[in-house]
């Protein structure tokens, strides 16, 4: 019992820089691996929170470009998106009131947060969390389905980007097995927290799992 008195006391009496490092470590093993997986069981998913680490699905300028044109001036805007991305959409059979129906539709930014739902049930135009043998998982926007005999296969496209990218991961056939999850919630800004740790650890050639 004196034991369990000084351990509690330490935690949450304790002002030291050991209690509060203490405290850090402790709500980390136990978001990690209790809340986290916890979550994932009930959301169906094995990646129930991802932060966004690109600006793919931005709907602003980023480095003077969106969808693949230099804009000198650009007011973020859906209608303004829509005026130079619409096209490649159109191209697909999506038109500007579908887009407007869609979940999420004016994206989100590097540094939100995605909160995930069971990749069941996929339709054109919803934020879809995927396998790209990349380091992290792809999270970009529906914009074809197709069967191919009992398979269903998807394409998606980053709202910022130009096309759908295959040259480094195949973007337009993604099949069921590659499916982690779809977004359904977004929390602005709160993923900065781990790019700014990921970010500080490199130098040190710490590898973080992401």
């Amino acid at each position: 019992m004196k034991m369990l008195k000084k351990t509690w006391k330490f935690f949450w009496d304790d002002d030291s820089v050991w209690s509060w490092l203490a405290n850090i470590i402790v709500a980390f093993l136990v978001i990690r691996y209790l809340l986290y997986p916890l979550l994932g069981l009930i959301l169906g998913t094995p990646f129930p929170i991802v932060a966004v680490v690109s600006e793919s699905m931005e709907h602003g300028l980023y480095q003077q470009q969106i969808c693949g044109k230099t804009i000198a001036k650009f007011q973020e805007s859906f209608a303004n998106f829509w005026d130079v991305c619409g096209n490649w959409y159109e191209g697909k059979g999506i038109s500007k009131q579908q887009f407007q129906a869609f979940s999420l539709r004016d994206g989100f930014n590097k540094g939100d947060v995605i909160i995930l739902w069971r990749a069941k049930e996929v339709k054109i135009g919803d934020i879809l969390v995927f396998n790209g043998n990349k380091a992290q998982p792809i999270i970009h926007r529906v914009v074809g389905i197709q069967k191919i005999g009992r398979e269903t296969f998807y394409q998606t496209k980053g709202d910022h980007n130009s096309d759908s990218i295959n040259r480094d991961f195949d973007e337009s056939k993604i099949s069921s097995d590659r499916l982690y999850g779809k977004g359904v919630v977004r929390i602005p800004y709160l993923g900065w927290i781990k790019i700014w740790f990921v970010d500080a650890v490199k130098p040190l050639g710490i590898i973080i799992e992401r």
